[in-house]
């Protein structure tokens, strides 16, 4: 979940205090939020980056933190394309200026999502620039220690504005069919999976549905799952939306889980639930009964960094806490 407060893309003690409150809750999997593969892949002017080697250091006292206390860290992977350059959501207007060190925005196309600049078009020459700049900021949250990495492919970001038919109206190799529009995806896949280690896990989280007549929809998700899995991506985050910005979105507890399932059952890849997940006893139906094999929780988490604790308790599970928080549990029984 964005937080906004990086300074120029470099994340610092906030995050180190947000990411080690998860760290010391009991969770399987940290994933850090949509940090750009380029500066200009940040989504605001207060989100992180990792485009070079001393961004991603920056990175590494919250990654030994998580590992000390036996969590594993994850980060998301991101250009934000058209829906770059803005200000911070508390801030009195959308889009940052050069002066507070904006950005001209690109994209597949030069569309603009609603209330924001027309984008730059992108030449294929950027376009594999870009690609490699996936594979490179990949490279670099290994070497710091990232032991899962995510491709953020969802929520009307970039790679979404390639493969969805609302934001895509090119007309060369990256445009028109299917196969075309997954184009961008496939090689940022095939070559972040080539510039990290064959163990180590490859999510994608895509947008199922754009939830929008002629728009990208739950066979197409199938079909790009199976072509995914075939390229060793291991995870599908089955997320949904944001290609417009008026879609018809039924909203509520669980509402995107049978995207994870479809994709599942019918491309047989693994699988993560999100959404409107918040009571432990819905998380842990959706795993035990096979609608998904992970449950990834944003909101919750945030209003209670030790939901997992909170839900084992819950459950009737014994796990490890941490050692002073069992300690403190110890002297309180």
């Amino acid at each position: 979940m964005c937080q906004y407060e990086a300074v120029n893309g470099l994340v610092g003690q906030y995050h180190q205090v947000h990411l080690g409150a998860f760290a010391t809750g009991g969770p399987g999997l940290i994933m850090v939020e949509a940090t750009g593969v380029v500066p200009e892949g940040r989504i605001s002017i207060g989100c992180p980056s990792i485009e070079d080697e001393g961004h991603a250091q920056a990175f590494k006292p919250m990654v030994d933190f998580a590992h000390r206390y036996g969590v594993k860290m994850g980060i998301q992977l991101a250009h934000a394309g058209r829906k770059a350059s803005t200000m911070r959501p508390w801030d009195d207007h959308l889009m940052a200026s050069a002066a507070v060190g904006g950005w001209q925005a690109v994209s597949s196309s030069a569309t603009a999502f609603e209330g924001y600049p027309v984008p730059r078009e992108l030449s294929v020459d950027e376009i594999k620039g870009l690609v490699k700049s996936f594979a490179d900021a990949a490279a670099r949250a290994i070497k710091v220690g990232f032991d899962v990495i995510e491709i953020h492919a969802a929520h009307g970001y970039l790679i979404h504005q390639f493969y969805s038919p609302l934001m895509n109206q090119r007309t060369d190799e990256y445009g028109g069919s299917f196969e075309n529009r997954i184009r961008f995806l496939i090689e940022v896949v095939r070559a972040v999976r080539q510039a990290i280690p064959e163990s180590a896990p490859l999510f994608v989280r895509i947008s199922s549905s754009d939830w929008a007549d002629g728009g990208w929809n739950l066979i197409d998700s199938v079909e790009l799952a199976k072509e995914l899995k075939n390229l060793g991506v291991d995870l599908i985050d089955a997320s949904s939306g944001g290609a417009v910005h008026n879609a018809k979105i039924d909203v509520k507890p669980g509402f995107q889980v049978p995207f994870a399932t479809a994709l599942r059952t019918e491309a047989g890849i693994l699988t993560s639930a999100v959404g409107l997940i918040t009571e432990p006893e819905q998380a842990d139906h959706i795993v035990v009964t096979g609608e998904a094999d992970a449950v990834f929780l944003g909101r919750e988490m945030l209003r209670n960094p030790r939901w997992a604790l909170y839900a084992a308790e819950k459950l009737g599970v014994t796990i490890k806490w941490p050692s002073n928080l069992e300690r403190a549990r110890t002297l309180r029984k």
